[in-house]
């Protein structure tokens, strides 16, 4: 058998405990993986709770710097340059060091396949000099890598028009949501946050302008329905600020983020419908979570968000868009689950993933 040794970068690491591209990399190792890869992914002892050698199979190395925000340029460059010998695939996951990847291609004969991501640099939280590294950043990463990943129809048309260059579609995988929860616990943990099933809505994000969550609480402070809204409220100011204004009505329920995995299955398997507020990036992990509840999906109007539904969910651009949707009667789910498990499981996005190595 031809081992095929895979190098992973670019994330906090595993086990996964905070964005996509950590949940992308604890299903694509594991039981998921083919016998003919080995994976070893490089990890931020900075972050990571516990320094483990080793997890679901996957060798893990330790780069001490911290993986996430501006952090991640210096991160993901001191990690290429731990990669250069002895991998067969370097497996580059968002574009934050790729300013570096023209040295690691004079100095690795490894095939460097990178998944740009959600097109980092036109967030709104970068500064002007953030945006130009993460712009620059990206078209070396176009230019220097064997094979560009694309998480979304979308990023693989921008790809296409702006570099002109063909990228791999592999999205993301959302079946790890299903666990086996007794009813009655599903309905302790409900009666402990005073909801009732199928009665209130969810949603799950980073509170960050592009996530517009303003635009979701402005609508449900103005109609009389239940909302639960999980985030990193003290992220900012900014997400303090929308905390404090919104606090004050009662049928929103404002909670921080939840690690507690059947307190959160709980909380979304139960609800009515799914709010989506991303404006920014391809597919997004949470989205693809949801559409595995089969519940109805409301989502921002942007192509990203009507490429992972096929345009079969419900879409919203403001306020009085979202408390029309919320008002109806007839809203319906089914085709999201036809079209996750067609599309959004971890075996599949797995053997996509090995069939470019």
């Amino acid at each position: 058998m031809n081992i095929k040794k895979v190098a992973i970068i670019g994330t906090q690491g595993v086990p996964a405990n905070y964005g996509g591209f950590e949940s992308l990399v604890e299903n694509i190792i594991g039981d998921n993986c083919p016998a003919d890869v080995r994976y070893t992914v490089f990890c931020s002892s900075s972050d990571m709770y516990s320094r483990q050698p080793s997890y679901k199979g996957a060798a893990l190395k330790y780069v001490p710097l911290h993986a996430n925000g501006i952090h991640s340029i210096p991160y993901d460059m001191l990690s290429m340059c731990r990669v250069m010998r002895g991998f067969d695939v370097i497996l580059v996951l968002g574009v934050s060091g790729c300013l570096f990847l023209p040295v690691l291609r004079m100095f690795t004969s490894a095939k460097i396949i990178v998944n740009i991501d959600g097109l980092e640099h036109k967030r709104d939280k970068w500064g002007n000099a953030a945006r130009w590294i993460l712009r620059n950043s990206e078209a070396m990463a176009v230019r220097y890598a064997d094979i560009i990943v694309a998480d979304n129809k979308g990023i693989q048309d921008y790809v296409r028009q702006t570099y002109d260059r063909p990228s791999e579609l592999i999205a993301y995988g959302g079946d790890h949501v299903h666990r086996h929860l007794p009813a009655e616990k599903t309905e302790a943990i409900l009666e402990r946050y005073r909801l009732k099933k199928r009665r209130y809505a969810i949603t799950v994000c980073r509170i960050e302008p592009e996530n517009n969550s303003h635009i979701i609480l402005e609508a449900y402070s103005r109609i009389n329905a239940p909302l639960v809204f999980i985030g990193n409220w003290n992220h900012s100011e900014w997400s303090r600020s929308l905390r404090s204004k919104y606090s004050v009505y009662s049928n929103l329920h404002l909670l921080d983020a939840i690690y507690d995995l059947d307190i959160l299955y709980a909380l979304r398997s139960s609800a009515g419908v799914y709010l989506h507020g991303h404006s920014a990036g391809g597919t997004n992990p949470s989205l693809v979570e949801a559409m595995h509840f089969g519940m109805p999906i409301i989502a921002y109007d942007v192509v990203y968000n009507r490429e992972t539904t096929e345009n079969k969910a419900y879409y919203f651009r403001s306020a009085d868009d979202l408390v029309s949707l919320v008002g109806r009667t007839d809203l319906k789910g089914g085709d999201m689950k036809e079209i996750a498990q067609r599309r959004y499981t971890w075996r599949h996005i797995s053997r996509q993933y090995s069939d470019l190595y």
